[in-house]
């Protein structure tokens, strides 16, 4: 009779253990639609874009030019966590900004993307 009563106390402080989490993370600035579109093909310099949008995240040296580029990623998660085992949705996007700097170190092509406005927290880890 001892081993069912142990068992069944168990089972009742394993099933209080079990949990839910939810988690977010950024990396990066955010980047701002007003100011990707002050900057002009063509007549937008190296220093001028410094000053806009301060020091890249990476820069890239493409044929000669070089690209510049801004990014903000923004993760979310949701977790079930159990006592032998976890679940975890974890939901990736990212805000791109490429500027391609002529030899002249004058603005040449922007390409830009935001895609971490509808990101969103997704709990069960099956399926969509």
């Amino acid at each position: 009779m001892k081993l069912p009563h142990c068992l069944v106390c168990f089972l009742a402080v394993a099933s209080l253990l079990q949990s839910c989490a939810f988690s977010r993370g950024t990396l990066g600035d955010e980047l701002q639609t007003d100011v990707i579109k002050t900057i002009q093909k063509g007549t937008t310099t190296k220093e001028e874009l410094l000053h806009l949008l301060g020091a890249p995240d990476r820069l890239l040296a493409l044929n000669g030019r070089d690209v510049f580029q801004y990014y903000r990623y923004d993760a979310k998660a949701g977790s079930l966590l159990l006592i032998a085992l976890n679940f975890t949705r974890l939901s990736i996007k990212s805000d791109d900004l490429f500027v391609i700097l002529d030899r002249d170190g004058v603005v040449e092509e922007v390409i830009s993307s935001r895609r971490t406005e509808d990101l969103k927290f997704r709990f069960w880890p099956f399926g969509d």
